[in-house]
């Protein structure tokens, strides 16, 4: 475990490495692989401590014991990192398909947008930043996907359109493109850096109180230009353009495969969005990304080239931390969670918690500590960390260290600990793995992670069902599930993106309004996690596309039919979870109820949802 965190591999499972390491080992026996389609998981959450408790102690432990690796992707977004990687590239990425940082903009836009194309645009235009682009949609003559020219969207000036129109020429910053990692789908080897400096900055980031007592205090850090989108001005002339009308349109031309239209778009889109400007333009920049992946059929290839990208620990930690004081969605589905399990053992000798998705167990120790301090003494905890296996001869030892973590937390605090690690496909994974016992009070814990398990629209036999059955027989005391909410699942590419851009316009909002522009720890979560599944969400299909979430009223009835019930939300609680909101961040973001479960969300739509279950008896 004394290694280094930099160049040591992430902890986030690869499931495209894994396959192709299993694809290359079948051809060596001369066998041929099997074709059922594997699962994907993307979204791991690196949470806060919830509670009042910092990371001081576990922060110290982790710097004699530390496996913290550098590369996260999954809430941070799934797992990288995987040596043989371009060995799943089957098709090579086109030398002339730009995956594009920023472009150029052309000096002239001119002619004409679609009405048709407005169709469900109003409900994303509530969550994007105010003065937004408006375009000449509404123009007279008709835009026709399968029209075969793609005709630029009329731009409107606040003064004179014609004089505008002939001589204005954008003055936008240029930025350099960063696109090396995507060409083979590899990154370059990071210089090593001593282990004792880095454990020595993870623990400066972990034993901050600021980003607590921020959160508490003053829990957004207002963006530069409060939301609203940037305009090019020439005088006292704004050019503006409706980005999301444009993307729709792009989007349908794309569905269509009328190329021409889609890369006219295109280009008209990457002229107004930017990785570095307001959200808006890049929500744009983000999902241009995305249609172009899509339209030159390498979604695959980039999803795992951009998976690949090598970044420290420590500024995956500093980017979190921006992530953690900006909004408090995972810091109060953790407080939620942790409650509702500590609640139920007040009085147990044993508590085992089964957490689906542990990674670091940053969830945990916050709970260590509330035990340690119960009268008559701290229960026995056990824990079984699941995780999917990393690539490699070693698929669990991520996970085995996380339980060396939690052992040295817990010897700290006189908390007697077990722990269990399993690396493997939750919907193989067999009951008696778990080694449960009859007289533990047994607590079944999966914050965000049931996304990415594949459905039935992939799989005949679900593997969200087959682990919710494999809970059912656990027959836990309770069941903590916390859900990302959204309906950008759906097989038909057009449906599905409209969703996806409703989502991540409330998200980047989110992010303009809270945080400024040129934080470089926004730009680096924007990139290392929402670009990364916006690309997958848009440019894959079947079993590569790994971003599948489902509405909490979708949940609730899978949870149902594999013979759960609902517990009660605890009024003293979510009292108490208001207030911290609403004195701590925005006051735009939401804690609502509905059906025993708890909502959050940003400008009245829900993003993320938690309830808590137990097994019907019926």
């Amino acid at each position: 475990m004394e290694e280094d965190m930099v160049t040591k591999p992430c902890m986030f499972h690869d499931p495209l490495a894994v396959q192709a390491a299993e694809k290359s080992l079948y051809e060596v026996l001369g066998e041929k692989y099997p074709p059922s389609p594997d699962q994907h998981p993307l979204n791991i959450e690196s949470p806060d401590c919830p509670f009042s408790v910092t990371f001081s102690d576990f922060s110290a432990i982790n710097s004699s014991s530390s496996s913290t690796s550098h590369s996260v992707d999954s809430r941070w977004s799934n797992a990288d990192v995987i040596e043989n990687k371009p060995s799943i590239l089957e098709t090579p990425i086109p030398d002339n398909f730009v995956f594009q940082s920023t472009s150029k903009p052309r000096s002239q836009l001119s002619s004409n947008g679609n009405e048709s194309g407005n169709g469900g645009v109003e409900e994303a235009s509530k969550f994007l930043p105010r003065g937004q682009l408006i375009v000449g949609v509404e123009n007279n003559k008709p835009y026709t996907v399968a029209s075969g020219k793609a005709e630029d969207v009329v731009v409107k000036t606040e003064k004179d359109d014609i004089e505008l129109l002939a001589t204005s020429s954008r003055g936008k910053k240029s930025h350099e493109r960063e696109d090396t990692d995507l060409e083979d789908g590899r990154s370059n080897k990071q210089s090593a850096v001593y282990l004792e400096d880095t454990e020595a900055e993870l623990s400066e980031i972990f034993d901050k109180d600021e980003a607590n007592k921020a959160l508490q205090q003053n829990g957004q850090s207002v963006g530069t230009g409060n939301g609203k989108t940037r305009a090019k001005k020439k005088g006292d002339k704004k050019e503006v353009v409706d980005l999301r009308t444009l993307l729709i349109l792009c989007a349908q031309a794309v569905s269509a495969d009328d190329r021409r239209t889609a890369n006219e778009l295109l280009k008209q889109i990457r002229q107004h969005s930017s990785p570095f400007g307001d959200g808006s333009q890049r929500l744009a920049h983000c999902f241009a990304n995305g249609l172009e992946a899509r339209l030159a059929g390498t979604g695959t290839q980039i999803y795992t080239a951009l998976s690949s990208k090598r970044t420290s620990a420590a500024d995956m930690l500093k980017a979190y931390q921006n992530y953690i004081a900006a909004c408090p969605f995972t810091k109060v589905a953790i407080i939620f969670a942790n409650h509702m399990i500590s609640k139920l053992a007040e009085k147990s000798e044993t508590l085992h918690i089964i957490d689906f998705g542990i990674l670091y167990g940053f969830q945990w120790p916050a709970l260590i500590h509330c035990l340690s301090r119960r009268a008559g003494g701290p229960p026995k905890l056990r824990i079984t960390g699941i995780e999917l296996p990393q690539s490699g001869f070693r698929p669990e030892e991520r996970v085995q260290e996380t339980g060396h973590r939690l052992a040295k937390y817990c010897e700290r605090y006189n908390v007697p600990f077990e722990y269990t690690a399993i690396a493997k496909k939750w919907e193989t994974i067999q009951i008696e793995e778990l080694k449960v016992k009859r007289d533990e009070v047994l607590a079944v814990n999966c914050l965000f992670r049931f996304k990415n398990l594949l459905d039935e629209t992939v799989a005949v036999n679900s593997p969200r069902d087959a682990v919710l059955n494999l809970i059912r027989r656990m027959n836990p005391d309770i069941f903590a599930h916390g859900i990302i909410n959204g309906s950008y699942h759906a097989p038909f590419f057009v449906t599905r993106f409209r969703e996806a851009l409703f989502h991540f316009s409330a998200l980047f909002d989110m992010f303009d309004t809270n945080v400024p522009r040129e934080d470089p720890m926004r730009l680096m979560f924007e990139e290392e996690f929402l670009g990364r599944e916006v690309v997958n969400t848009i440019a894959c299909e079947g079993s590569e596309r790994v971003v599948r979430p489902e509405t909490y009223k979708q949940w609730q009835v899978r949870n149902m039919r594999a013979g759960f019930k609902q517990l009660p939300l605890d009024r003293e609680l979510m009292n108490k979870l208001r207030m911290k909101v609403k004195l701590g961040y925005h006051r735009d973001f939401v804690v609502d109820e509905d059906g025993n479960w708890m909502l959050q969300g940003w400008k009245g739509r829900i993003i993320y949802c938690s309830s808590c279950w137990v097994p019907s008896r019926t």
